[in-house]
């Protein structure tokens, strides 16, 4: 392992990165570059794939002059899911702006589909929601009038992958064909009646493959680089966070937040209305995972450092909430973009409750903080119902959580230790370490759970009463925008 690197490339919804990493999961070199939303009218939410392809060879080109590029034995993707492109398959250009993941759109169509929910979630893991690409794609052949015979369809990780590929090879992985809602998770293939029923013609779907793979081969930088993972962000975060075994529950807190449970070689079909998903396959094996998906999390505290210009960095946001002893009674709703599990409410929008003529910046702010908690309680909850026995540890990961604050309220709130690595980069790491895995770098999965280093653990504390009066509280104000 003395020289190897890795090319990991992380399209997130927020951002376009590119980082190298050496077989010890350290960081050698990065780039970044923010990418913007762009909100048409209420709960739409797109962004320019041009754009984001254009980032993507900027970052990597920017990142690959730090370093000797002789050492990189290949590169891995992960990416925001669901997000949806629809390109003509000639020219590479998109036919519509890619829309992301948070959008609510479709939600009048998938009120329709809810009529098959339970076929809906028994083939795919899935529910009938805008979050998923399938809706997403229809809307697009929908609204461009496109001859489909002339347009390939993608979430992110196959745009790029089509797009570094020169138009060579159109495909994707496990993980994130199983975001689709098309995809039988139990065949491991796009599924008929599923496409039939939304009308989504087969000939647009990439192919499938398995998140190590040789993918292809790009020739866009100074040397050819195979390509030899792809993986969707949350998938991607919880190999990096060496949840490899089963019951081995990890959480990231990003733009949203998804906690995710390895669940082993068997879907669990969840009764709280969390997804059952793959978390990936590799090596012919499949293993799947629990998940709870939120929508807003750490866009939460960008919404006050931008919309409401409360503090100039996030990172203010710890300090500020820690100045008062209480939220003062207000509970921040952050359902901007809809509630995802255990609520699927694609209508609910945020909202602030419990203001008095004493509410501070401090108080919003910490009630936003605390949201964080709420939310994953939720799902932690909803998880614990369906394996029959209560999380003990979380491993967590992503911006948020470098925040002692949100760390600790999550572990008072869900009642479990919270673990926080040296490497908050799970995301990133996983799907290079995949690469490494691809490459024969690493013999096993022992050489990742090596090197996965604790930095801090944080442990239930304070009143128990008091955080289920809070958490009351929060499910009376959810309850709230839920009816809005």
């Amino acid at each position: 392992m003395s020289g190897e690197l890795v090319l990991a490339l992380d399209q997130g919804t927020t951002s376009t990165r590119a980082l190298i990493f050496n077989a010890r999961g350290e960081i050698v070199a990065k780039a970044q570059k923010e990418l913007p939303l762009i909100t048409p009218q209420s709960g739409w939410v797109e962004q320019d794939a041009t754009q984001i392809w254009n980032d993507v060879v900027e970052v990597c080109k920017d990142v690959l002059t730090q370093i000797d590029i002789t050492h990189v034995v290949g590169m891995g993707i992960t990416n925001q899911r669901e997000t949806t492109v629809i390109w003509d398959k000639k020219t590479g250009e998109p036919i519509y702006n890619a829309i992301v993941w948070q959008d609510r759109r479709t939600a009048d169509f998938c009120e329709i589909l809810k009529q098959y929910e339970n076929d809906i979630q028994a083939r795919t893991g899935l529910f009938a929601d805008p979050y998923f690409s399938a809706t997403k794609i229809k809307w697009i052949l929908n609204h461009t009038g496109v001859n489909q015979n002339d347009v390939l369809f993608g979430t992110i990780d196959s745009y790029l992958l089509w797009k570094l590929t020169n138009g060579d090879v159109h495909a994707t992985d496990v993980s994130n064909a199983a975001r689709t809602m098309v995809f039988n998770i139990h065949d491991m293939q796009w599924d008929n009646v599923q496409c039939d029923r939304i009308g989504i013609p087969q000939s647009i779907l990439p192919t499938v493959m398995e998140n190590c793979a040789q993918f292809g081969v790009t020739k866009l930088f100074d040397r050819p680089l195979p390509i030899l993972a792809m993986a969707g962000d949350q998938q991607s975060a919880t190999f990096g966070q060496a949840c490899l075994e089963k019951g081995m529950v990890k959480s990231t807190y990003g733009t949203g937040c998804f906690a995710l449970m390895n669940t082993g070689d068997l879907p669990v079909k969840s009764q709280n209305k969390l997804l059952s998903t793959v978390a990936w396959k590799i090596d012919g094996q499949t293993t799947y995972a629990l998940e709870g998906s939120i929508f807003v999390a750490g866009a939460a505290v960008q919404f006050l450092r931008d919309n409401l210009n409360m503090f100039d960095d996030a990172g203010e946001s710890e300090a500020l909430a820690s100045s008062v002893d209480d939220a003062g009674g207000v509970v921040f709703v952050p359902s901007f973009t809809g509630l995802g599990a255990p609520h699927w409410n694609p209508n609910a929008r945020g909202a602030v409750l419990g203001m008095s003529r004493g509410t501070t910046n401090a108080h919003i702010t910490r009630a936003v903080l605390e949201a964080q908690a709420y939310q994953t309680r939720d799902l932690i909850e909803a998880m614990n119902g369906d394996v029959g026995h209560d999380v003990k540890t979380i491993r967590v990961d992503g911006g948020l959580v470098a925040n002692d604050f949100v760390c600790q309220a999550i572990a008072d709130q869900v009642n479990a230790n919270i673990d926080r690595p040296v490497n908050q980069e799970a995301t990133v790491w996983g799907v290079a370490a995949m690469a490494f895995y691809q490459a024969g770098v690493f013999k096993s999965f022992d050489d990742i759970v090596n090197i996965h280093t604790l930095e801090r653990q944080f442990t239930p504390q304070g009143d128990t009463q008091k955080n289920n009066r809070d958490y009351a509280m929060w499910q009376r104000a959810v309850d709230c925008v839920s009816q809005f």
